[in-house]
Parts: C-alpha cells; sequence; structure tokens
C-alpha cells in the first residue's frame, strides 16, 4: 500500500494542525482529562481518514484488448443509452462510477491508445450522484482510441464535496490499460461511454474496482 502524491500537502497540513490543537489542549487543558482524550481521538481519526482517502494500493492489472477496464473504485449507479453531446454527439451507452470519500480515488484508463481529445470544464458542484452533474459540474473529458480504431469517452465529475480534478494525459499522449490518468479529491464520479451493443459485464449496484473489474468487451477484432 502506497499513499498517493497528491496527497503529500493534505497530509502535511493535517499533521501539522492536528499538532497545534495536541499542543495547546495539553497546554492549557491538561488538567480536563475528558476534553483532551477526546482532542486525541478527533485527531487521530482525522488523520487515519486522510491516509485512508489518499490511499494507493499496487494493483496488477491483466490487460486485454477487447476489454474495457473499470476506471475508478466505487460503486455502479447509471448503465443507459444516452446523447453524448461533446465530442460523438450521438448515441451512447453510459456506464457511471460513484466514488465515495472512502474509496481509492486514482483514476484509471479503460482501455489502451491513444488520446485524440481532452478537454477541462470548470462549473458546478453538484452532488456527483445528481444527473446535471455530468454536464454542470467541473469536469473532464478525454477520449482514447484503441489500436483497432474504437475509441472510448470517460469523464472525471467533481461532486459537492470534491474541489479539484488532477489529471496526467493530453491530447496526443500514449497511455496503457489500466494506467492512472487522474485523480479526484473527496468523492466524486467517473462516466465512461461506449458504442451501443457493447457487451457489459456489470450491473447497478456493484461494487467495482479501478483497473481490475472488467466493465465490458468490445466485439471480437
Amino acid at each position: 500500500m502506497k499513499f498517493h502524491k497528491e496527497g503529500y500537502t493534505t497530509l502535511a497540513l493535517s499533521i501539522l494542525v492536528v499538532f497545534i490543537i495536541n499542543a495547546l489542549t495539553h497546554f492549557y487543558f491538561s488538567d480536563n482529562a475528558l476534553l483532551t482524550w477526546i482532542v486525541y481521538i478527533v485527531s487521530f481519526v482525522l488523520l487515519v481518514t486522510v491516509i485512508q482517502f489518499f490511499r494507493s494500493p499496487i494493483r496488477k492489472v491483466n490487460p486485454g484488448e477487447r476489454l474495457i477496464l473499470c476506471p475508478a473504485d466505487g460503486k455502479v449507479v447509471v448503465i443507459e443509452e444516452v446523447e453524448e453531446t461533446e465530442y460523438f454527439k450521438d448515441k451512447r451507452l453510459q456506464i457511471s462510477i460513484f466514488m465515495s470519500p472512502v474509496n481509492v480515488h486514482s483514476n484509471r484508463s479503460p482501455i489502451a491508445g491513444i488520446v485524440k481529445f481532452f478537454k477541462y470544464h470548470p462549473g458546478k458542484y453538484l452532488m456527483a450522484w445528481n444527473p446535471k452533474s455530468s454536464t454542470l459540474n467541473e469536469r473532464t473529458t478525454i477520449v482514447v482510441e484503441s489500436s483497432f480504431g474504437v475509441e472510448v469517452l470517460f469523464r472525471q465529475i467533481a461532486g459537492a464535496l470534491a474541489r479539484r480534478i488532477v489529471w496526467y494525459v493530453n491530447e496526443g499522449k500514449e497511455v496503457k490499460q489500466g494506467d492512472e490518468f487522474g485523480f479526484i479529491k473527496f468523492g466524486s464520479r467517473v462516466d465512461v461511454f461506449l458504442p451501443i451493443g457493447t457487451k457489459i459485464n456489470v450491473k447497478l449496484g456493484d461494487k467495482v474496482k479501478g483497473g481490475i473489474t472488467v466493465l465490458g468487451e468490445f466485439d471480437a477484432v
């Protein structure tokens, strides 16, 4: 288990705040054992929460040209045909994964290929499960073209708690299946848009793991 680089600053600030609060509590309220222990316990929970959120487990990815891997840890909350209006401008099969604050929040590429399109959109911070969050919230849109010409669009979407989306890709970059392409801080969602007719291997409510769970499969190529 590793600690993700995106959490270094947050962890340092958390340790500093905890140290100051505990020092002041010990100095001014050392005669109040109950208050002192409450502060110690809350401080411990805060640090554990930060470490839990920014953990970065090592994943062994089993790539497959026909496979579409899950881009994030979380729960499948949407599987439906929709009109994708930003890039494809036609009907696509949307799968959405909701990440709670306790999930691993690194995002992984569902397929291997070349990044054909990238765009960052500033926006609102609606709850991540709100259908409008896909088009109104802060988000990125990434399209990767596979070696056999099929394009997959995936979108990082900030939620009510998430206030920063991080990405590590740009147009023209080659990505490997299961490699990290970004990170979203404190609760969020990732949408994946697939060609109509793609075989889907998950169902609503399934708990999934980024880079491990197979969302679906392309037709034989």
